[in-house]
């Protein structure tokens, strides 16, 4: 009986081409409505993302949002005024010009969206009427609405993007994509009904031009070459 062959079966997105969902497990938002202040009750890692996570009790509940350089357990972190401490989450036109930011909402009570990832942060760069400029880690400047919230700091774990790779092979393997089944077979090796390439009978190399308009399954080998074969001087 056919299966499905490595193209497909990455196209569904089956276990074995997705990372777990387990690792998924921590939503990186703050409530909506926040008041008073928030005690940092636990520093925790996570699976599915390169900060540290804070876990904050509040009078909410808890949430849970990336620790900032130099958080401790037990801190108190607030929710409203213009106090510029970092961890403190305060709207933007509370927070003054060149003031480091990270987690910013979109949309005023959204629980942040922009800048999650270790050692980055924004820095609040002018306020022109009723909008707050800001500029990002990409060196480009967004608008956005003053009662959008914001945590004051840098996001821990900056040394991620510091430490060396030291070895070519570590670096290789680390910017392979994640999501392809590995160790990788050849084609040619499989069977006829595992892959277009697969079983040798015959000795007759099948194109390796795919058709413009094949299916997943056959969609492998030369996928819309300008040329094929050895340039002729």
């Amino acid at each position: 009986m056919a299966k499905r062959i490595i193209s497909q079966a990455r196209g569904k997105g089956s276990g074995t081409y997705r990372v777990r969902r387990k690792a998924f497990r921590f939503e990186l938002k703050y409530p909506s409505r926040l008041d008073g202040e928030g005690t940092v009750i636990k520093l925790q890692d996570s699976a599915a993302h390169t900060a540290p996570l804070a876990k904050i009790l509040c009078n909410q509940g808890f949430f849970y949002m990336p620790a900032f350089e130099g958080m401790i357990e037990g801190q108190k972190i607030k929710f409203e005024g213009n106090e510029i401490k970092e961890g403190n989450i305060l709207k933007l036109e509370n927070i003054p010009v060149k003031t480091r930011i990270y987690d910013i909402e979109s949309r005023p009570g959204d629980g942040g969206v922009f800048i999650k990832t270790a050692g980055s942060s924004a820095v609040v760069s002018r306020v022109i009427g009723k909008n707050v400029f800001v500029m990002m880690p990409s060196k480009k400047e967004k608008k956005f609405n003053p009662n959008c919230r914001a945590v004051i700091g840098i996001i821990a774990g900056s040394g991620r993007l510091e430490k060396p790779f030291m070895k070519a092979g570590r670096k290789h393997h680390l910017k392979k994509a994640k999501g392809k089944l590995w160790p990788r077979t050849s084609a040619v090796k499989m069977n006829a009904i595992d892959h277009p390439f697969g079983s040798g009978r015959g000795k007759n190399p099948k194109s390796k031009i795919a058709k413009r308009n094949a299916p997943a399954g056959r969609r492998v080998g030369h996928l819309r070459p300008r040329r094929t074969g050895r340039r002729k001087r």
